[in-house]
């Protein structure tokens, strides 16, 4: 069977329990993902009070619905909650719609594969659709649908790190890089604030990351970060 485009993406979406058993063949956005190579990190429980962004960890975090979807996410308050909402609404709305079940944030599970999986206990990083696009696996998503990744990076102006940029990839994974009450984390939750009280014709669902002037920003933002 041969599966290309939006149809590809839906059949994951359908099949994410599938994936999570079948992880040496991976179906992504991109054709078949390139496996990790090496062995993989083994489990351990998360022993810290902060996480590896440094977040402080929490007993529990409220539920957050992400617009234009009726899927909800666990997270922590304030600009955490702002920021990755605006994440998972800009996926949902230029990826893929969002489905039950895609969306992982806070979680009580202190077991960690990867240092920075600690982050889901601080409500500071969530996961889209992580059975789908699992650690150690990359080229899951089409050329088109990174030029949104590349944009959402650039717009939030370092705020979050994308997993598949990582030296241990989860390309499900979106994290805050910034302390609790910095600066840019707080002026980057009041922009996107600012989107969601002002007339509806800026923020997520009106973007368009294909802009040449967008295209070009966030092709430097990328150079600036590269590691």
């Amino acid at each position: 069977m041969t599966l290309t485009g939006l149809s590809r993406r839906r059949f994951i979406g359908a099949t994410s329990s599938a994936a999570a058993t079948a992880a040496l063949i991976n179906i992504g956005g991109a054709g078949t993902a390139v496996a990790a190579t090496g062995k993989q990190a083994e489990p351990h429980a998360w022993k810290v009070r902060k996480s590896r962004n440094g977040w402080p960890v929490l007993a529990q975090a409220p539920s957050h619905r992400i617009e234009g979807s009726s899927q909800t996410v666990r997270l922590a308050e304030g600009g955490a909650s702002v920021i990755l909402l605006h994440v998972a609404r800009r996926f949902h709305y230029e990826i893929d719609s969002l489905r039950a079940g895609d969306v992982h944030g806070w979680t009580a599970d202190a077991e960690v594969t990867q240092p920075y999986e600690s982050n889901h206990l601080s409500g500071s990083a969530l996961a889209i659709r992580p059975l789908c696009y699992p650690s150690g696996s990359k080229g899951n998503f089409y050329p088109n649908e990174l030029v949104v990744i590349r944009d959402i990076l650039s717009e939030l102006d370092g705020t979050v790190a994308w997993g598949g940029d990582f030296e241990a990839p989860k390309e499900s994974h979106f994290e805050l890089t910034l302390r609790p009450g910095h600066p840019r984390l707080k002026g980057v939750a009041r922009k996107i604030q600012g989107w969601q009280a002002g007339p509806g014709n800026q923020g997520a669902g009106t973007i368009d990351a294909f802009d040449p002037h967008r295209r070009k920003a966030a092709s430097a933002f990328e150079r600036r970060t590269a590691n």
